[in-house]
């Protein structure tokens, strides 16, 4: 914390690590730490109730003619089936696994809103386990649809083995490829959405502890607070961009994986 006029550096511990850092954590003991909550967890906790609120309350009594929030989470809900599901998967298989991708893009959606509520400033997904846990329900949704359609041994093939090649070129072909779809999808799709957030906050946390050092000089300098409290106000606006497109990106690789699951031997 920050106080009157001291710049604050941002640091990866206390910020992403605060429960470990300052020692404030919830049910530490319980069933050996396995239900441990820290801020980040309890923030995690608090975007996923107030998703499921908003969808509850939206869908509670729905109406033939939507106004109002419904109206809203059908324009959502409608976006993503028509440019995520449809528009890779096609009709049919978009509408087979647009609960997958709806769930996807919510969940990454209200996670990253945390962001930019005051009080919050943090994205769920700036620490890596939420990634990773939306990176695996993505890969095994690859996975299951690719092994439903061929089988596991005859998909697994269908994906490493290009037709055609040189026999000596399997040898280099095969790994790479193997590598490339069953293991450097998830950890991309895992790190992208920490690494965005993480930095996000960093550059935040600079801008704005920036703006308190130069305000409290109360000398030349404090004209800067002005450019400094600007640019966290833009960049705040910028974050909300990419609150949006982070979503519709793994949402949208998500469906480009599945329908590259469901053609593994279209090479």
């Amino acid at each position: 914390m920050a106080f009157r006029g001291e710049f604050h550096s941002p640091e990866l511990d206390p910020e992403f690590f605060p429960g470990q850092y300052y020692g404030h954590i919830i049910l530490d003991d319980f069933l050996g730490g396995w239900f441990a909550l820290d801020r980040l967890m309890l923030v995690r906790l608090l975007m996923l109730a107030i998703m499921l609120v908003v969808f509850l309350v939206a869908f509670r009594s729905p109406k033939l003619v939507p106004s109002g929030l419904q109206n809203v989470m059908e324009y959502a809900l409608d976006f993503v089936r028509i440019h995520i599901a449809e528009d890779i998967l096609g009709k049919k298989e978009g509408r087979r696994f647009l609960p997958i991708l709806a769930a996807i893009f919510f969940s990454v959606l209200f996670m990253n809103v945390s962001t930019i509520i005051p009080g919050l400033n943090i994205s769920a997904n700036a620490r890596i386990g939420m990634p990773i846990a939306l990176a695996l329900l993505a890969y095994i949704t690859m996975i299951y649809a690719g092994a439903k359609r061929y089988g596991f041994g005859k998909f697994v093939k269908s994906s490493v083995v290009i037709p055609n090649l040189p026999p000596l070129l399997h040898v280099l072909v095969v790994p790479i490829e193997f590598f490339s779809t069953f293991i450097l999808r998830p950890i991309t799709l895992a790190l992208r959405l920490m690494a965005n957030f993480l930095a996000g906050h960093i550059i935040l946390v600079l801008l704005f502890s920036a703006t308190n050092f130069f305000f409290w000089q109360l000398n030349g300098w404090t004209a800067l607070s002005g450019v400094t409290v600007l640019a966290a106000v833009l960049f705040t606006l910028y974050e909300v961009i990419i609150i949006f497109l982070q979503a519709y990106i793994f949402a949208l690789l998500t469906a480009v994986y599945i329908e590259l699951s469901l053609h593994a031997d279209a090479h």
